[in-house]
């Protein structure tokens, strides 16, 4: 069951990157050339909180299935922070994608309450960008190639 949903997990993540990439591109490039907030333009912006959401509860599901979850017993919060393999998948990485995620939700939820195109387009680029900064450095990049 482990490596199934690690296999969709990882996968998975490529898609949240596509689309976050896409998202904040999206909102940087509406917000500099000032267009108009549109349809397709909300449509990116859930996408891209949908997809990042299926990935946290994906996520989820692997970090209390995964055989990093039992060195907490093993190993003690003393010995997982010393090992910097064990401190990536068991504290690191879970908690800045849940960081990031927070900054998606964030951001989605801020855009609405906006009446102009200007400010959504604003408040999408600061928020996604930050989100995407955050899941680029916590990514175990050695576990993708």
């Amino acid at each position: 069951m482990y490596a199934t949903i690690q296999f969709i997990h990882s996968y998975w993540a490529y898609l949240v990157l596509i689309v976050l990439l896409v998202a904040t591109f999206n909102a940087i490039i509406g917000f500099a050339s000032n267009k108009e907030y549109g349809a397709t333009n909300f449509r990116i912006a859930l996408f891209t909180l949908i997809v990042s959401h299926i990935q946290l509860l994906i996520g989820i599901l692997l970090y209390f299935t995964a055989p990093y979850f039992r060195m907490w017993a093993e190993e003690g919060m003393g010995g997982i922070m010393a090992d910097d393999t064990l401190r990536l998948y068991n504290v690191e990485h879970p908690l800045m994608m849940l960081i990031a995620i927070i900054l998606i939700t964030i951001g989605y939820s801020k855009h609405k309450k906006k009446l102009t195109s200007r400010p959504k387009f604003k408040i999408l680029a600061i928020f996604y960008t930050l989100a995407l900064l955050v899941i680029l450095t916590r990514i175990p990049w050695a576990a993708w190639f």
